[in-house]
């Protein structure tokens, strides 16, 4: 058997951050918005209805997102969609490269999640290691019926087979480039930027902007 690469070298640093003043818009307010309204009707079509749905952000960024699609979901189907928070921190792979990171909120609906679809909501989908975590994280929480999961940002690159039920946006990237994604609940403004990583601080800066999922 080949010896296991050692992926925490300069070499395999993540593009997790960079200058959001250095990037161009890829999408817009309005571009964001069109994106979740339709992941939010694919939703609501593949599961015929909303009975028995749960939609759980992934901190930081997909728990407004999460917000505002479950919101959108209530309004297609008149009645109110359970929503939530699920914090991966202790589930990671990575934990000892990073060092120690502050745990997020975990908020799960009084309802739980036994028996449901689970809609997994994120910013961006990258390697897939946060996505591994987020199901870890659930299986110690309930067993639902069925796990999706919906990005309003892939940008490729996966490193495990986890792929997208929903994508708000396809973004073919380098690995010299930084996705950030900016909500009004956050940033003041909602949009999507791609720009240069700052590769020299991937390795120690962690994904607590969320450019690295």
């Amino acid at each position: 058997m080949p010896a296991a690469r050692d992926r925490s070298g300069p070499e395999h640093a993540r593009p997790v951050t960079g200058d959001p003043a250095s990037a161009r818009t890829v999408l817009d307010a309005a571009d964001l918005s069109r994106a979740l309204t339709r992941i939010s009707h694919e939703i609501v079509e593949r599961n015929h209805g909303a009975g028995d749905l749960v939609v759980l952000g992934i901190p930081t960024r997909g728990v407004p997102l999460a917000r505002r699609i479950a919101g959108q979901i209530g309004g297609i189907e008149d009645r109110p969609v359970p929503v939530g928070a699920l914090d991966t921190t202790m589930y990671r792979d990575d934990l000892r490269l990073r060092g120690v990171r502050a745990l997020e909120l975990t908020e799960i609906p009084p309802t739980g999640i036994d028996g449901k679809t689970v809609v997994l909501v994120d910013d961006v989908l990258f390697s897939g290691r946060t996505i591994r975590a987020a199901l870890e994280a659930l299986n110690d929480l309930g067993r639902p019926k069925a796990v999706r999961l919906a990005v309003l940002v892939d940008r490729g690159h996966r490193e495990l087979p986890i792929r997208a039920d929903y994508v708000g946006k396809n973004l073919p990237t380098s690995l010299t480039e930084a996705v950030h994604v900016q909500l009004a609940e956050y940033d003041g403004t909602d949009a999507v930027l791609v720009g240069p990583a700052d590769l020299g601080r991937a390795a120690s800066a962690g994904a607590a902007d969320g450019t690295a999922r």
